[in-house]
């Protein structure tokens, strides 16, 4: 059983830094590929980061490329989220998932989700 538990949410002001983790648990294949997610209100849900844990390739999205870092600690089964330079448009509830490596990387396809952890930032 695949479970993944977020933390490091809060409020913050823009041009601020947050870092959010992601406990994760369960079989090491199922969970080889982890993403960070969110979903702003009134807006469909969005990959926005994304790390092979066995690898190390991470992936990004285009709107956060140089402000926000994937990175994984394995022994802790833990994959965090630094965010920096924060601003408004980032206000939202960030997601972790899990899903074992596929063999060409998407955004779709994530099988196991946390029950996410809201993020506001203040202009």
């Amino acid at each position: 059983q695949v479970q993944l538990r977020e933390s490091g949410g809060g409020s913050v002001q823009a041009g601020g830094s947050l870092r959010l983790s992601c406990a994760v648990s369960g079989y090491t294949y199922m969970t080889n590929s982890i993403g960070w997610f969110r979903q702003a209100p009134g807006k469909e849900r969005e990959g926005v980061a994304a790390i092979y844990r066995g690898s190390g390739d991470t992936y990004y999205a285009d709107s956060v490329k140089g402000r926000f870092t994937i990175s994984s600690d394995n022994a802790k089964n833990t994959v965090y989220l630094q965010m920096n330079s924060l601003t408004s448009e980032d206000t939202a509830i960030f997601y972790c998932a899990a899903e074992p490596k596929p063999p060409v990387f998407s955004w779709t396809g994530f099988l196991y989700w946390g029950q996410g952890t809201e993020v506001t930032v203040s202009s």
